[in-house]
């Protein structure tokens, strides 16, 4: 249906699909349009270059521009999956090993809000727990903006810390782990159904960055859900704590919301491995496993499932993971 057509809006939802569609579409478009005037302006550039009008550096950047204006065309397109288009709830859980590994959590947090904020996502803190001496415990931030859910799926794993540590006296090397857990962010045209009788609400004091007075009201809740996968039968309790606000209906409603992403996820998940039946000659991933190694006093980051690395251990630790991400969505993103 036209957009324009009389009556388009007359059901809000079904506009509202169809108003996503056609911003979806217009991407690809504008994305083509901007790759074609890039690849037009390098030749011309290149002709010019031949007649002494136009230097070879600045043919060089032409072509550079070009090229990542292509890549990133590409990149894109490994993204097309129906989930792929979603915002993003990033969930970060320290390791054993105390004060060390809560601090390394704080560190992937500072990370990837930092990258949030180099390409234009918004993120919003729905849960936060601080260690017992630094660091946290866990934090969960729900990202919103362009394929927040396609570019940082690759993420999800375990991320391996090894630095002399500040909080070891004797200046040994350590060991921390932190897991990271990536799940689409589903919006109202997302279908899932939540079994009312499956619920269950905790209130509790909310700790953490809030202020004097968080802690004087019991806004932070805690949502239990009795899951029963559909496909296996297996029951399993999900755990959901939030304390975005200090208004406890929001933080339901946020809860709720997030309870929904992580079903949606399972639904993806269980799509995910059928399809990878049929196409079993497509190399395994591996969602809980160390997947990246950072390693402080080497100077070295590296992913073990690309084998990309970078020397540039501060620009990661503030946010500079783009090769990383595009490294895998190149690899593993169909």
């Amino acid at each position: 249906m036209h957009t324009q057509a009389p009556g388009f809006w007359d059901d809000a939802k079904a506009a509202e699909i169809q108003m996503k569609k056609v911003k979806d579409l217009k991407k690809w478009v504008e994305g083509y349009q901007t790759v074609k005037q890039a690849t037009d302006e390098l030749q011309l550039a290149f002709d010019f270059c031949k007649e002494g009008v136009v230097s070879e550096e600045e043919v060089d950047a032409a072509y550079a521009h070009a090229i990542d204006l292509i890549e990133s065309l590409e990149m894109k397109n490994m993204l097309s999956s129906e989930e792929d288009n979603l915002g993003a709830v990033l969930k970060i859980v320290s390791g054993a090993g105390g004060t060390e590994s809560q601090d390394w959590a704080s560190m992937l947090l500072r990370m990837y809000t930092r990258y949030c904020e180099r390409v234009g996502y918004k993120w919003t803190m729905s849960n936060y727990q601080e260690g017992d001496e630094a660091g946290i415990k866990t934090a969960t931030i729900q990202i919103e903006g362009d394929m927040a859910y396609g570019y940082m799926k690759s993420e999800n794993g375990v991320h391996r810390l090894v630095r002399v540590s500040p909080y070891n006296a004797q200046g040994k090397r350590m060991t921390s782990f932190a897991s990271v857990f990536v799940v689409p962010l589903v919006d109202d045209t997302i279908e899932v159904k939540v079994d009312p009788a499956a619920l269950s609400w905790e209130t509790f004091r909310s700790g953490g960055a809030g202020g004097q007075n968080v802690n004087k009201v019991e806004s932070g809740v805690r949502l239990r859900y009795q899951y029963k996968d559909p496909y296996t039968g297996e029951e399993e309790e999900i755990i959901i704590e939030n304390t975005e606000t200090r208004d406890q209906p929001k933080n339901r409603e946020n809860a709720l919301r997030l309870l929904r992403s992580q079903l949606y996820d399972r639904e993806v998940k269980h799509r995910m491995a059928e399809q990878a039946k049929v196409e079993a000659g497509k190399k395994k991933i591996e969602w809980g496993s160390q997947i990246r190694s950072y390693v402080f006093d080497d100077r070295r980051v590296k992913d073990h499932r690309t084998n990309y690395q970078t020397s540039d251990v501060q620009g990661v630790m503030d946010g500079d993971i783009e090769a990383f991400i595009k490294a895998y969505l190149m690899e593993f993103g169909r």
